[in-house]
């Protein structure tokens, strides 16, 4: 039987992970056992897709990038290259904390940008930007921007990703889309 995703022959796929139809899986890569992975995914080279890890539909993983146990990205997530996941607060080699790993969620349409560092246990926000090499020690808000080590909220993004200027009554439009954006009580929605 053919299969319904398409990996490179260099890369390493366990068996017992659901992998979905039009998926790419490049170069030298690893999905490990009991991983979830979304249809129409990508995952460029010499990405680590690790156990329980999952991912929903048309997440794009750059180059060099290692997805550890407890996260979970869900559909349209973008992760730039090189950036960093952890799964556990204060590492030891010595120590085993495989029972202590946290939870980290990425939501809807979030873009993380290159090389930067998302600590366990938070959660990134729908449509949310991480800037590149921020390091994030906090949850992210829906449709924020932050940048910096340790980052910070710098404003407002639309879902097509570009900043928000919002009037004296709180209304802006992504000047891509059109689509419309109200702000209340620090928090931004898209008008439906």
């Amino acid at each position: 039987m053919e299969e319904s995703y398409f990996a490179h022959e260099s890369a390493v796929i366990d068996e017992d992970c659901r992998i979905g139809q039009g998926t790419k899986i490049w170069h030298f890569s690893h999905v490990m056992s009991g991983c979830t992975i979304g249809p129409n995914c990508n995952l460029g080279q010499n990405v680590l897709v690790a156990k329980g890890v999952i991912l929903g539909e048309n997440v794009k993983v750059q180059n060099n990038v290692s997805i550890y146990t407890g996260v979970i990205c869900e559909d349209d997530v973008f992760l730039g290259p090189s950036m960093v996941f952890t799964n556990v607060i204060n590492p030891r080699s010595a120590v085993i904390r495989k029972k202590d790993y946290k939870e980290t969620i990425i939501r809807k349409g979030a873009s993380i940008g290159a090389n930067a560092t998302i600590i366990c246990g938070t959660e990134i926000g729908k449509y949310a930007f991480v800037g590149a090499g921020a390091v994030v020690t906090k949850s992210v808000k829906d449709y924020a921007l932050v940048v910096g080590n340790p980052s910070k909220q710098i404003g407002w993004v639309s879902e097509y990703g570009h900043r928000l200027n919002f009037d004296k009554n709180g209304f802006a439009t992504c000047w891509e889309s059109g689509q419309e954006y109200f702000i209340k009580d620090e928090m931004v929605w898209r008008n439906e």
